[in-house]
């Protein structure tokens, strides 16, 4: 659905275009998605409608073991659907993770894909589906710029149907995929709309299965995709104007519909994370807050996110030692979610000045009384209500508490200037002396 301005903006839009100005109109792409208890059992239906003969399921080898992954087998198995299973999927993937499950790809000629997981593997999945459709293509081909090319995406891919297992991501509505890339320790992604999921089948079942820490970070990627997407430069001062609808960037801007999306999830976080972690057990909680990340997901699978995330990619890309509780991996890992919150404070404290109106709702719906709250003050207080929220959660206190310290200030700087893709998207722009300082404000928290 492409949005567009009534007629007189739209000719002013063509002429902007043409001038290399503000963009005049925004779309909105989303996955189709289906929600509800056990409605994993259609899986097999859905494949069998779309006539295929020959579909890889990904996953990852925690998974395997696990409910989620019985109940997708016993429905590919009861509808008769022949399938190859990949579950080498690494959390938190790299370009090499991503490059061995294309190989996987290339060599099953697959006609349809699903991905069974967190965003990793639905990540992983999309990226596989991308260049088994484009055999031709580099790796880099795809990449986000500056880092790769950039190029459109003009192929057809292969229908895929993710299956998400964890409440965060909402990879299951987005065209994104994000990977880190180790050549230059950072992570980075492809953004297009052509990668999009199919479908995407949304189980609260499977949640139940997440531990706490899982759970958590989960939930901090959702609440920072709904207040990053509702705060972002609103897609109309956005530039430049694209001179095709096909190279208007997935990410927009903010943007009214965005918007509903946005501030709905941020008033589920509120209401049920804090439940979902506490209590596996709390059907509903976990069960709305999955409904949030596809919610924040339709949000920000158009706005986009802004400096929370830009600065989370090198947080993730050049981690030390540390080892996130509840994730049974083998190599050191900041969850990106926990990457995103840490940093929320400081990055709403910076950014309030240019929508003030906008922080002070956002702290409001977690719980803020703001009736005396000066506009001047809105970043203060959107910073204070994040950090008293994560402090109740025991949250790490800050970069420190993950192995930072002030001298890697400048290798966390240097990782977050290639994130262009998002950063730009921040209301308000940045140097890398106010990066720097960010980041210097993130070491501690509490």
């Amino acid at each position: 659905m492409a949005v567009l301005l009534p007629q007189n903006e739209t000719h002013k839009g063509i002429e902007h275009a043409a001038m290399g100005k503000t963009d005049y109109a925004f779309e909105m792409a989303v996955s189709s998605i289906r929600y509800g208890e056990g409605v994993t059992k259609e899986l097999g239906m859905d494949l069998q409608n779309l006539g295929v003969k020959k579909v890889c399921v990904m996953t990852d080898k925690n998974l395997c073991r696990l409910p989620p992954m019985q109940a997708v087998l016993d429905s590919l198995t009861k509808n008769g659907i022949n399938f190859q299973i990949y579950d080498n999927v690494r959390v938190e993937p790299t370009d090499q993770s991503f490059m061995d499950a294309i190989e996987f790809a290339k060599k099953g000629e697959f006609d349809s894909y699903v991905a069974l997981g967190g965003g990793s593997v639905i990540d992983t999945c999309k990226t596989a589906d991308l260049y088994a459709s484009s055999p031709e293509s580099d790796f880099l081909d795809y990449v986000n710029a500056p880092i790769g090319k950039g190029k459109p995406v003009k192929v057809a891919l292969k229908p895929l149907i993710a299956v998400p297992t964890t409440a965060g991501t909402g990879s299951e509505t987005t065209g994104v995929a994000i990977f880190d890339y180790k050549e230059l320790k950072v992570k980075t992604g492809i953004a297009s709309r052509a990668i999009k999921p199919f479908l995407g089948l949304i189980d609260p079942l499977h949640t139940l299965h997440m531990p706490k820490h899982v759970t958590a970070n989960g939930g901090f990627d959702v609440l920072c995709h709904a207040l990053e997407s509702y705060t972002a430069l609103p897609y109309n001062q956005r530039s430049p104007c694209p001179s095709n609808p096909m190279n208007r960037p997935a990410y927009q801007g903010s943007n009214p519909i965005s918007d509903i999306w946005a501030i709905h999830a941020l008033r589920i976080v509120a209401k049920y994370l804090k439940r979902a972690i506490r209590d596996p057990e709390d059907k509903e909680a976990r069960a709305n807050m999955h409904l949030a990340s596809a919610s924040a997901g339709i949000g920000f699978g158009n706005a986009g996110v802004h400096l929370c995330h830009g600065m989370s990619y090198p947080i993730s890309g050049l981690v030390k030692n540390y080892k996130a509780k509840d994730y049974n991996v083998d190599h050191p890992l900041v969850p990106h979610g926990l990457s995103v919150v840490l940093t929320s404070p400081a990055v709403f404290t910076f950014t309030a000045p240019m929508c003030p109106e906008r922080h002070l709702e956002a702290a409001q719906i977690m719980g803020a009384d703001i009736s005396t709250a000066k506009t001047k003050d809105a970043g203060l207080v959107l910073a204070d209500t994040l950090r008293k929220f994560l402090f109740d959660l025991n949250v790490d206190d800050g970069l420190s508490a993950l192995g930072y310290s002030n001298d890697d200030i400048p290798s966390l700087v240097k990782g977050t200037l290639p994130q262009e893709r998002v950063t730009k998207l921040s209301p308000r722009p940045q140097t890398e002396e106010e990066l720097s300082a960010l980041f210097e404000a993130s070491m501690k928290l509490y």
